[in-house]
């Protein structure tokens, strides 16, 4: 008995509950992708056809993502589930990052274990490491830094900076979101006598680490005329959708699951008021510093989803001490019981778990529908839903007017997309119908240009036909697009022939340009 108890002690201490459930995380993905009806999302075609233009940035954001992209895809293949494996482990390293935290500041077993629940049941995490995106990594990194954070306020060891830049620099090279997080701890600092870590030179040495990690990605703005600065700001005025700063915050408490609003309350709670949380209290003001610049910003909602692994922990902590002072042990159960109900209930909403028409009815049903972030109109499917049906339909319609062509038209034909989407997919699907190469001026579908193609005759995937006229002498439509479940913009959409261009390619392709 007495050498097997530790054995026991070891199999349920705070350690193994926390690797149960960063293991737990996998699976959740895994099978869903594998048994889901539904299918690839629009910005994963996008992905993958960038995968096969490696390069050291792309308009919309910059490389790391996309050269693990290509190494997934050499490794795994292309399937559903192979492509979102990735995806799935960084929500799975979350996990274990946001216990970590906990232990840092000094929760015990039942706090480990509802701050790596609440993390597991956030809408938002569910749906977002359910795909393939940067978005995922961005949640880790941003995670990594701040636990980082926790260690340097925890100990005051300095050298700990330079550990922090370098997973800033390569959080940058995933997504520049990781900007606001640098923001906010500055401003921050500059508000708490932890000002002092400014003169540090382990902080200057942190920080150039990790603009000397951004600067490939630098000079391939500065080669193509900074891209990603004109796709932001028009990304601002025509795409996003506005929003007030009271939708903003109800945004927050929705995609983070309504159920662990008094967790990452308490966790701020914590960080500005409390006496414990007092050494940790920059990390409150980094949160109110980057919520209040994003909803000011008019920023999308998912944006400040990053910062939430922290408040979890820290609230996980301020529950476990509040239940254990009042002895209220029955909460224990019971939190944990509303955060696993609330997410099977919520779940649907996240996670493609139900057939399509199963699903449509139960969203009527809940009447819960996500915050809308872009400038579209929708059908009976939210976007993140929407945007994954259609495609192969799509393609195979444009397929049927490529193989109408006579052989020698063929040959010299060029497929034009509106939007990279749509090319995405054409260049995904395509290879089942021995479909060219699409092209499109959409982000970085523009800088991979016109191909090869000449112009003297091209299929038309959508646009107006009085629009193709103008840089065509023939055109005319020939088919139209269906589809049921599709984004409303991407359905009825007209297929032309035009053929003739009335210049060089070359010449009107810069016209073409659509960074949004």
């Amino acid at each position: 008995m007495k050498t097997s108890s530790p054995n026991r002690q070891a199999l349920t201490s705070a350690t193994a509950v926390l690797i149960y459930l960063s293991i737990f995380k996998l699976p959740v993905h895994v099978f869903t992708n594998a048994f889901a009806s539904y299918g690839y999302f629009r910005d994963e075609f996008y992905y993958i056809a960038c995968s096969d233009h490696l390069d050291f940035g792309y308009v919309d954001h910059p490389p790391l993502s996309i050269a693990l992209l290509a190494l997934s895809r050499s490794l795994m293949g292309d399937s559903l589930v192979a492509l979102r494996f990735l995806p799935a482990v960084a929500g799975a390293l979350t996990v274990f990052i946001t216990g970590l935290m906990v232990k840092e500041f000094g929760g015990g077993r039942f706090a480990v274990l509802l701050a790596a629940v609440t993390v597991i049941v956030a809408p938002a995490y569910l749906g977002i490491n359910n795909y393939y995106s940067m978005n995922s990594f961005d949640i880790l990194f941003w995670a990594l830094s701040l636990y980082i954070l926790i260690l340097i306020l925890k100990t005051e060891n300095q050298k700990l900076w330079m550990l922090f830049g370098l997973i800033a620099g390569i959080a940058f090279q995933n997504k520049i979101s990781i900007l606001f997080l640098g923001f906010g701890l500055v401003v921050a600092l500059l508000l708490t006598s932890k000002r002092r870590y400014l003169l540090s030179k382990w902080f200057w040495i942190g920080g150039l680490i990790a603009i000397t990690l951004v600067v490939p990605n630098i000079l391939w703005q500065v080669e193509y005329d900074w891209p990603t600065l004109e796709f932001t700001r028009r990304a601002q005025q025509f795409k996003v959708a506005s929003i007030s700063p009271l939708e903003f915050f109800l945004g927050q408490v929705l995609q983070m699951n309504p159920f662990s609003f008094p967790i990452w309350c308490a966790g701020l709670y914590y960080f500005l008021f409390s006496r414990d949380g007092n050494r940790y209290r920059t990390l409150g003001l980094i949160y109110v510093v980057v919520f209040t610049f994003l909803a000011v910003q008019n920023a999308k909602v998912y944006y400040l989803t990053p910062i939430y692994a922290v408040l979890f922990a820290s609230g996980a902590v301020l529950f476990q001490r509040f239940i254990e002072r009042h002895k209220w042990n029955w909460m224990k159960p019971t939190s944990l019981t509303l955060l696993v109900v609330s997410a099977l209930v919520i779940a649907p909403l996240a996670l493609p778990v139900l057939p399509v028409e199963n699903f449509i009815r139960y969203s009527k049903t809940l009447g819960v529908q996500p915050p809308t972030e872009e400038r579209h109109h929708f059908g009976e499917l939210p976007q993140h839903y929407a945007d994954m049906f259609g495609w192969e339909e799509m393609v195979a319609t444009v397929a049927k007017v490529y193989q109408s062509l006579s052989p020698e038209d063929q040959a010299k034909c060029g497929i034009y997309a509106q939007n990279y989407g749509e090319a995405g997919a054409i260049d995904f699907f395509g290879k089942r119908y021995n479909l060219p190469k699409a092209t499109s001026g959409h982000n970085n579908y523009y800088l991979w240009g016109p191909r090869e193609y000449t112009g003297e005759i091209m299929i038309i995937l959508g646009g107006r036909l009085e629009d193709h006229e103008i840089g065509f002498e023939e055109v005319k439509q020939v088919a139209v697009t269906k589809c049921n479940y599709c984004m409303p913009y991407e359905n009825n959409l007209p297929i032309f022939i035009a053929g003739k261009l009335k210049a060089p390619i070359k010449e009107i392709w810069p016209r073409t340009r659509d960074y949004i």
